[in-house]
């Protein structure tokens, strides 16, 4: 059992024996062993028979009169947040007393409650005063759990890194250095993460405002409240507060991609809410012109009509029934064609023959791959961890306009004038179709993701570029070959691989088929073996619980996020250690989902090819 405590705890042990770890600190306990841990702390029974023992939970609540107090209740010497295990001179007076505490808590009357109080202040007494006989120390504080209870207790106040430090009489510098150096993260970090994990269950939960929230969980306004939120979810709250049902199993980085309402909130980023709740009069003049802008585009389109006169313009063709992907040529001659049908998952849509102005949401290292520049992309495209090592001019780059997050800025769309718009989501399309051309190639099939190869070969073919992108698949197959041969006999015949990724809600094993984050490269390109539950999942991925993770172990571990917060709490675990994988040595950890992306993110030609490196590169060095 892994368990982290709620609130603060005695663990009393009356039959059995095991091993327990109280904040990864091992005691072999035998009967009547006593533990008190603060909230927060972990605590790990690993039992070798069976093991009889009771947990008393409680909340130490003290009544402050002025601010200045708090740094009292929580100096490191306060027997609540102590953590301490020792076995008792007088057991039995121990055993008795929460035996009755066990026996009135059941009763649920308010009179039976009123002594399981009176019982375990003696308890509380008892336990201290059996200490101090034995003059027993407390075990060493860990500094860094103490200021992490902290701020998960006082999380909705106008905490600072000065007032956390003030509380345990230490330097903001030492605050920070110890801090970040137990969690990954400095304590303002995570105080925003914690903040942030409150408000998403209120956005999920409840209809109140953005404003109500962000004083909720201790923002000072919505818009600091706002920019949080999107840093680390990824998404900002108006559009986090309306996902499609699945959308709520996906890991951070995969929501980014998942199909989106397609209905306007009443507010769509933190900005608007004053405006929508102190009036309209600004968000009407933002409608205004985009209406504004519509109906020029409008009439420029009319008056090109009107003006065309005696233009030569290509027929549609006598028959359009084509695969995915494919296009048909029109009647004129291929000097004359203006423009190409091609076949989408949303039927055929005609598209010009050379598309010139070309803006995405998502695919652009596909599209620079096959020596398309787009004028516009998504925002997060322009972060892609692969662009550094992809040899593209800067100038290039800096020429691509930033068209924000889903669905893409209308009104700098609108601006580019793009003869040819892709989608990546189709709730979007209808959007972006009043501006311009729109084809649409889903980034996910339900919750797997296509073929990286197909893929490119679908949009490719969407280009007329079939040669290039068949050129560069022949050269990357010719490069997995040779990986191939380099990791040879590291995985031996009869053992199996599996994919962990520990996600900033869970913990995810990814597919055979239809996986993220480098499974596509790690299966499909260098053939490594999967494990039967990974061959029996019906879409990309699974969320599981430490309790089967055995169950979906393979010989050899490829585990993503091992670096990123929160991380310890799974390869600390003796369920983690445990695994023949972990022993052996067979685990490579190889990507991260903080902050920056990384490679494993995408699936374009660049990422592939760096994934191809990577994971080639892990194997050697972990194996060495």
């Amino acid at each position: 059992m892994d368990y982290q405590l709620p609130a603060c705890a005695f663990l009393y042990s009356v039959r059995g024996q095991s091993q327990i770890w109280l904040d990864h600190q091992p005691h072999d306990v035998k009967r009547f062993y006593l533990f008190h841990g603060s909230k927060g702390a972990r605590l790990t029974i690993w039992a070798e028979e069976e093991l009889v023992y009771y947990v008393i939970l409680y909340k130490p609540i003290l009544v402050l009169q002025r601010e200045q107090e708090l740094s009292k209740p929580t100096s490191l010497d306060y027997p609540f947040i102590q953590r301490y295990a020792f076995v008792p001179v007088r057991p039995i007076t121990l055993l008795e007393m929460t035996e009755q505490m066990y026996k009135e808590w059941g009763s649920l009357t308010e009179l039976s409650r009123l002594q399981v109080k009176t019982v375990f202040y003696q308890f509380l007494y008892e336990c201290i005063r059996q200490r101090e006989e034995q003059e027993l120390e407390a075990l060493p504080s860990d500094f860094a759990v103490l200021a992490r209870n902290y701020i998960e207790e006082r999380f909705d106040t106008q905490l600072t890194l000065a007032v956390i430090a003030n509380v345990f009489n230490c330097s903001e510098g030492h605050l920070s250095r110890q801090f970040k150096l137990r969690w990954n993260v400095s304590p303002m970090h995570y105080l925003s993460q914690v903040r942030v994990g409150k408000a998403v269950k209120l956005l999920e939960q409840t209809h109140a405002t953005l404003q109500e929230i962000a004083e909720h969980v201790g923002f000072p306004d919505a818009h600091s409240f706002g920019r949080s939120f999107k840093k680390l979810i990824g998404l900002s709250p108006a559009q986090y507060r309306k996902p499609k049902d699945h959308d709520l199993d996906l890991p951070k980085v995969m929501q980014g991609f998942a199909l989106q309402e397609n209905q306007t909130p009443p507010y769509t980023d933190i900005e608007n809410h004053f405006q929508y709740i102190m009036g309209r009069e600004l968000s009407m003049q933002r409608k205004t012109k985009l209406a504004f802008a519509s109906f020029a585009m409008s009439m420029a389109l009319l008056l090109s009509a009107c003006g065309a006169g005696n233009a030569n313009v290509s027929p549609s063709p006598a028959s359009t029934t084509q695969e995915t992907g494919t296009a048909t040529n029109s009647e004129s001659t291929p000097a004359e064609q203006k423009t190409r049908i091609v076949s989408t998952a949303n039927g055929d849509v005609e598209i010009p023959a050379n598309p010139q102005r070309v803006a995405a949401d998502q695919y652009m290292g596909h599209l620079l791959k096959l020596g398309i520049v787009p004028v516009g992309v998504r925002e997060f495209m322009l972060q892609e961890s692969w662009l550094e090592k992809s040899g593209i001019a800067k100038e290039v780059l800096d020429g691509i306009e930033n068209l924000g997050d889903f669905p893409m800025n209308l009104e700098k769309l609108t601006s580019l004038e793009p003869d040819l718009i892709i989608s990546s989501i189709n709730e979007n399309v209808e959007q972006y179709e009043k501006i311009g051309t729109t084809v649409s190639i889903p980034y996910w099939e339900e919750l797997s993701t296509p073929d990286p190869l197909e893929k490119f070969r679908k949009i490719g073919s969407i280009f007329g570029k079939e040669q290039e992108a068949e050129q560069w698949i022949s050269d990357y197959k010719a490069r997995v070959e040779e990986a191939k041969e380099k990791i040879k006999g590291i995985v031996k015949e009869g053992e199996t691989v599996s994919i962990i990724q520990i996600g900033w809600n869970g913990l995810y094993v990814l597919a055979a088929e239809g996986g993220a984050y480098g499974s596509s490269t790690i299966y499909q390109m260098l053939e490594l073996p999967p494990t039967q539950q990974a061959m029996n999942m019906e879409k990309g991925f699974e969320i599981i619980s430490m309790e089967v993770l055995s169950e979906y172990a393979g010989d050899h571990i490829f585990i993503y996020g091992a670096d990123d917060v929160g991380s310890e709490t799974v390869l600390d675990s003796p369920l983690w250690k445990m695994l023949p994988a972990v022993q052996k040595g067979n685990v490579y950890a190889y990507g991260s989902s903080g902050e920056k992306s990384d490679e494993f993110v995408m699936d374009d030609p660049f990422s592939m090819d760096l994934q191809l490196e990577k994971v080639v590169k892990v194997m050697i060095e972990t194996q060495s």
